[in-house]
């Protein structure tokens, strides 16, 4: 009678420090109120070992990771034209998100997994200064 209980008890005292991950969903649109071609939300603050669905809600989106915008431990993502991406985020850091066919229209986000700020050199490369304008205003959020 008392053993069931036991168990139960001790599930919880082992687990109940453990987290557990969250999911979060990101839309990929041709547009957003006066904005065209847009991530929404185009800002993420996560934990490590979240995971976030990029969903193409338009034809014509994918999602994929910007090479030199990520940590160098993680790795990198791409999905397909119109297909969604399901991308468990393990690495801390900030990460730059791009719709490829989009990126030179400022269609971009930014990812930061954990309690961080972005690099330096984050902004380093060759950005598009649509794209430019916006991780710069993303990144006003951390």
């Amino acid at each position: 009678m008392f053993r069931p209980l036991i168990s139960a008890l001790a599930l919880i005292v082992l687990t109940g420090g453990a987290s557990y991950a969250e999911e979060f969903e990101v839309r990929m649109l041709n547009k957003n109120g006066d904005d065209r071609m847009v991530f929404e939300p185009d800002f993420l603050q996560i934990a490590a070992g979240d995971t976030v669905h990029f969903i193409p809600t338009d034809k014509g989106h994918n999602a994929e990771s910007i090479t030199g915008m990520a940590p160098e431990d993680s790795t990198p993502f791409q999905g397909k034209i119109g297909k969604q991406v399901d991308v468990t985020f393990d690495t801390e850091g900030v990460y730059g998100v791009e719709c490829k066919p989009h990126f030179a229209m400022g269609m971009v986000m930014t990812i930061a997994v954990g309690d961080v700020s972005a690099p330096d050199d984050f902004l380093a490369g060759r950005i598009p200064p649509k794209a430019k304008a916006r991780f710069e205003a993303q990144l006003g959020s951390l």
